[in-house]
């Protein structure tokens, strides 16, 4: 799974990688809605976060108690930011 998702990653970034600033204001239609290619940029990786949200919510159904948060764990922030200030955590 992982190997598709690398792959896939590796396909688009390559494909924005190729394109200009004038590409980024050609108009590309997407279910018959005229977009910039920017715009058209934004909704795919909105449309992709939203299904990462997915995943995240179900890998946390199914890890139940051994989940572990992928952020600052609910109620923890105020300690975060304690560690932030003294050094002993990097912010990224």
């Amino acid at each position: 799974m992982m190997a598709a998702w690398n792959a896939g990653w590796s396909e688009l970034l390559g494909a924005l990688a190729g394109l200009t600033d004038l590409d980024l204001a050609r108009k590309v239609t997407i279910r018959g809605e005229t977009h910039s290619a920017m715009q058209a940029i934004n909704r795919g990786t909105s449309h992709t976060a939203y299904h990462v949200g997915q995943i995240v919510y179900i890998a946390k159904h199914f890890a139940g108690g051994q989940w572990k948060t992928l952020s600052i764990a609910k109620g923890k922030s105020a300690d975060f930011n304690t560690a932030i200030a003294s050094g002993k955590v990097s912010q990224r």
